[in-house]
């Protein structure tokens, strides 16, 4: 074995092996399923308990609109709110009071809720969704037109353009351009963090060996160059290795939860989420699976994955040989900002620039931005979901190859010199020197 593949090879065990990688490696996918199947789970939580609503219509026209629910029930007393404010203290036996002095026709204001708790938006919303569709009936009827409420339920334009993307071979996608800017911005945010992540891993592991004076006994069996490149490409196969477990894993786990999870409690969060939206969402809930369907569909799953990669090797290659560089010029880790912040500002501009592109992909920010190669990685990867011509990939592509042999080959001389030298915090002109040796 060659000797950069002996260092690759400890530089990838050294690592793998940790309990912090195993650690985040598992909870990670654990914790991104969690966030996708969240919202219904605590739909399901909040809704499984029921809410005993006391009644006092004092005007005697809602005991018909007041309608029970699976969680909401309606009381209708006579007493008085002080007797029932003393069975809700001692019994705890209803959730709030509800008192209609006046016909809210006339007096929109003349409900009151009381409760010893602050009554939640949700059980608020679905009682006011009740008592505005009454008055809203009541008030179209006031004008005695014959077939008002049918004319505005005509006049009602639900106009929704879907979007058709075409092929280069002539065929048809269905697109989705809120799914391709969720896409855009959370593959952004992704290669960030690990081009940021496992940069700043090879900056440390260079320092620590240096600190440490390990690297003067492997610098006397391989040569520098061959100490940084081994380094840069092991971390970079952890990097590969957790990005493969993470799909595997979210798949796995996404998969099993949408298994166990009931039709009953899909059903519950369909029936909350349609409360609170005066029914509609039920009854286009299943049109509008079907278009979320028919557009993940439509987005080539593959070349995103197979770019992420690529852009992700790019990215990191280019941005760990300048850290690696950086790391051997200095003796401890707070000497570090002088040299890294013009390294990092541009990757930090490129995830802002990455989210403006999911918004605007075609843009001219959007475009050179995905061109330049510090930038590339980050932002192209927020473009592709939206569809990018070949030949700006390609270019992309090509422009971060040539940029990632160029910082190497001016990573490589910096590394060389700063690798062996102590007790001397080096200046950019002393670093331009080095370039020359």
């Amino acid at each position: 074995m060659s000797k950069i593949g002996i260092i690759i090879e400890r530089e990838y065990k050294a690592r793998v092996m940790k309990k912090s990688f195993i650690i985040i490696t598992l909870i990670m996918p654990l914790l991104m399923v969690l966030l996708m199947i969240g919202p219904t789970l605590l739909t399901n939580m909040s809704n499984s308990g029921e809410c005993n609503i006391t009644v006092i219509d004092q005007t005697g026209l809602y005991r018909n609109i007041l309608r029970d629910s699976t969680k909401y029930h309606f009381i209708f007393a006579d007493q008085t709110p002080e007797e029932i404010r003393a069975i809700q203290k001692d019994k705890n036996a209803i959730t709030a009071l509800l008192i209609i002095t006046d016909t809210l026709t006339k007096n929109p204001n003349a409900a009151t809720m009381f409760s010893y708790q602050q009554i939640d938006m949700e059980t608020k919303n679905y009682i006011i969704n009740l008592l505005d569709k009454y008055v809203e009936h009541e008030k179209l009827a006031a004008y005695n037109i014959p077939n008002i409420k049918q004319i505005i339920a005509d006049s009602k334009a639900n106009i929704d353009i879907k979007t058709i993307r075409w092929s280069d071979d002539g065929s048809e996608r269905v697109g989705s351009s809120e799914l391709a800017l969720v896409l855009g911005m959370i593959i952004t945010i992704l290669i960030f963090i690990f081009i940021m992540s496992y940069g700043t891993q090879v900056m440390s592991g260079v320092i620590q060996e240096k600190t440490n004076r390990i690297v003067e006994v492997i610098v006397s069996s391989a040569k520098p160059f061959e100490l940084m490149m081994g380094k840069i490409i092991g971390v970079a196969l952890v990097g590969l290795t957790q990005m493969l477990i993470w799909g595997m894993l979210i798949g796995v786990l996404y998969g099993t939860s949408m298994a166990i999870m009931s039709p009953q409690v899909l059903q519950q969060s369909t029936e909350i989420t349609a409360a609170m939206s005066n029914g509609q969402i039920a009854a286009g809930n299943q049109d509008i699976m079907g278009e979320i369907f028919g557009a993940l569909q439509g987005v080539n799953f593959m070349q995103i994955g197979i770019l992420l990669v690529i852009y992700f090797l790019g990215g990191y290659l280019l941005y760990a040989s300048l850290f690696a560089a950086m790391g051997s010029a200095v003796d401890s880790e707070t000497d570090t900002q002088q040299f890294t912040m013009p390294f990092t500002m541009p990757l930090f501009f490129a995830m802002y620039a990455g989210i403006s592109a999911s918004q605007h992909p075609d843009s001219a920010l959007a475009f050179w931005t995905s061109i330049i190669p510090f930038t590339s990685p980050v932002v192209m990867m927020a473009r592709l979901p939206f569809g990018v011509d070949m030949w700006q990939i390609v270019l992309s592509v090509a422009l971060l190859v040539l940029s990632f042999l160029g910082s190497t080959w001016i990573a490589a001389k910096i590394y060389r010199t700063g690798i062996l030298m102590y007790g001397k915090k080096p200046s950019w002109k002393e670093l331009w020197k080095w370039l020359k040796y």
